[in-house]
């Protein structure tokens, strides 16, 4: 039965839901189990004929804010009886910039992962995603006690296998680090958060500059404003991975420092922590976290690497 309230009581004043026809990759299929589809393709003006399909929004219901940052506001709710997670981008000075972060989002609307949050609907502004789970990989990361080893591969094996489903499709993530990795209830992790991602197969020299990104995790190359390629992605995922090993934070001290020391001497994570010698499976890690933050992109592994490397170490005991 429909919500009584309607939704724009439940959202703060400036969220802009418009609940006419909005545009949306999505259709709900009368008598489907599954009502949320996307087709095979979204880019370009192609995308924008794609997304200008109806959109059901009077059956969005239970809103409720569950998060904020710099971003601006993620509110759960339920579309079509499945719980849903609304993100509305904060409007920006740079109306350029909010807009070119809200199309980054789609870049993996096409995409279908069991690693990957799936996109459902959106318009400028708003996006409707699976509810992939309240608690990211940085809160289990940093929560009540240390994690097992193994279930550290595992995390990272998921991690993994949603790069490597991305690079395949020629898209690049850009912002991967353990706040932007939702753990599902079944212990699942989903990358999430493309508003960083651009789409591979072009010269993106001339706009790395303006990618965003947290700096701790970012590449050396893309703090330069160098050519945009995957292997960026698999920098940041041995910072994470170093993270889950270690439940420390990557650096201390003042951003444009850090920036600096990376940029020109190689600063990396320490290495020299007792989960990383005290067996073969921690050696094998180190080892791996080290090729994948090389200076040098092309001396990093690929994704698909990466998966085999991780399946090895699953084989060895901490």
């Amino acid at each position: 039965m429909p919500s009584p309230i309607p939704v724009t009581r439940l959202l703060p004043r400036g969220f802009g839901l418009d609940l006419g026809t909005l545009s949306s990759p999505l259709s709900r299929r009368a008598g489907a189990s599954s009502s949320l589809r996307v087709p095979t393709a979204t880019h370009g003006k192609l995308a924008q004929r794609l997304w200008s399909s109806a959109v059901q929004w009077r059956e969005l219901h239970e809103l409720e804010p569950i998060g904020c940052g710099g971003f601006g506001m993620v509110f759960k709710g339920t579309y079509f009886g499945e719980t849903v997670a609304v993100k509305r981008v904060r409007r920006a000075r740079n109306t350029l910039a909010s807009r070119q972060s809200f199309w980054a989002e789609l870049n993996a609307a096409h995409l279908r992962h069991d690693n990957l949050v799936r996109v459902i609907a959106g318009r400028v502004g708003t996006i409707v995603m699976e509810f992939a789970g309240d608690v990211s990989l940085q809160q289990v990361i940093y929560g009540a006690g240390p994690l097992p080893p193994e279930l550290c591969v595992r995390y990272a094996s998921d991690v993994v296998c949603a790069l490597r489903h991305l690079h395949a499709h020629g898209v690049a993530h850009l912002d991967l680090k353990p706040a932007n990795v939702l753990v599902s209830r079944a212990g699942v992790c989903k990358l999430a958060d493309f508003g960083c991602s651009l789409q591979l197969g072009r010269d993106h020299a001339a706009c790395a500059l303006e990618i965003g990104g947290t700096y701790t995790h970012r590449a050396p190359e893309l703090l330069r404003g160098e050519r945009v390629t995957a292997r960026a992605d698999v920098y940041s995922f041995g910072v994470t991975l170093w993270q889950l090993l270690t439940r420390d934070v990557p650096y201390r001290g003042e951003r444009q420092c850090v920036i600096y020391a990376v940029v020109a001497y190689g600063l990396r994570p320490q290495l020299d922590r007792d989960v990383f010698h005290r067996s073969s499976a921690g050696r094998a890690c180190a080892e791996l976290v080290s090729c994948c933050w090389s200076a040098e992109p092309n001396l990093r592994p690929s994704a698909e690497q990466l998966h085999s490397d991780l399946q090895q170490i699953s084989l060895l005991v901490f």
